[in-house]
């Protein structure tokens, strides 16, 4: 049996899966807020062990998160969910569960799921794109994912908002350092604190869609967000030309 875990910003799911694929189990949880890494540490293992009480099976463990861990530090780095950066997280994780783990950006995860057997299956290149609590994505080219040697392939999320009109510079701040990244215009929470900015009185970038038909802000709030990620796509599509391209995360919806 295999398990495997999609760490996220607000949610966290877990499957389990049979040698054939067949789903044996699913669990989801709100990932704890405020966020502190000892109880998502203790989330992940109750999460493995809800699985394997209801399977009755004893599985391997993959674990999908934001960032990625550094060749060079060993240590995650570059999660929207800021905790869990400087952490030894791989290890961590294993030492929890009390077995070895494998663990991966999830955009990448979602970007190979895709092309291997989901929306995008057939198609030589595909480009995965998760749009939720953060932003990044994954590229698949010939059915194998494209990484590179910093392990950083895809995170476009914090590349700067292209074509910035004069009323988007500089930007927002960036828990990176910096100002007017992708993903401080393109994540949930930064689309929310946009429209707020700006007198909107959505509680969460959901509801701003569904306001859109009625409300004026909320109208130019998605209007604004469909500009600025035609725009962010252009760029990759210029320098990539996926044959397909997935959308995924709460946003896409």
């Amino acid at each position: 049996m295999r398990i495997g875990i999609d760490f996220g910003g607000t949610k966290t799911a877990a499957i389990a899966l049979a040698a054939d694929g067949a789903v044996l189990a699913y669990k989801r949880v709100a990932t704890p807020r405020p966020h502190d890494y000892t109880r998502a540490l203790n989330m992940l293992v109750e999460l493995v062990a809800a699985i394997e009480t209801q399977t009755g099976q004893r599985g391997t463990v993959g674990v999908g998160t934001p960032g990625s861990i550094s060749p060079a530090t060993g240590l995650l780095r570059n999660a929207n969910s800021t905790y869990l950066n400087g952490r030894p997280l791989d290890r961590d994780i294993a030492q929890a569960l009390g077995r070895p783990i494998r663990m991966a950006n999830d955009a990448d995860c979602f970007a190979l799921s895709e092309a291997k057997d989901g929306a995008a299956a057939g198609a030589k290149s595909v480009l995965g794109v998760i749009l939720g609590t953060g932003t990044g994505t994954g590229i698949v080219i010939h059915g194998k994912l494209l990484t590179g040697p910093n392990a950083v392939t895809g995170e476009w999320g914090h590349n700067p908002l292209p074509a910035p009109r004069d009323d988007e510079r500089p930007g927002p701040e960036c828990y990176c350092g910096r100002r007017g990244c992708v993903e401080t215009f393109l994540s949930g929470p930064g689309m929310l604190a946009l429209h707020q900015a700006a007198g909107g009185e959505a509680a969460t970038a959901t509801a701003i869609f569904e306001q859109a038909a009625t409300q004026s802000l909320a109208a130019q709030a998605r209007d604004d967000y469909i500009d600025r990620l035609a725009r962010t796509m252009a760029v990759t599509i210029n320098i990539v030309d996926p044959e397909a391209i997935v959308l995924g995360g709460g946003i896409s919806n």
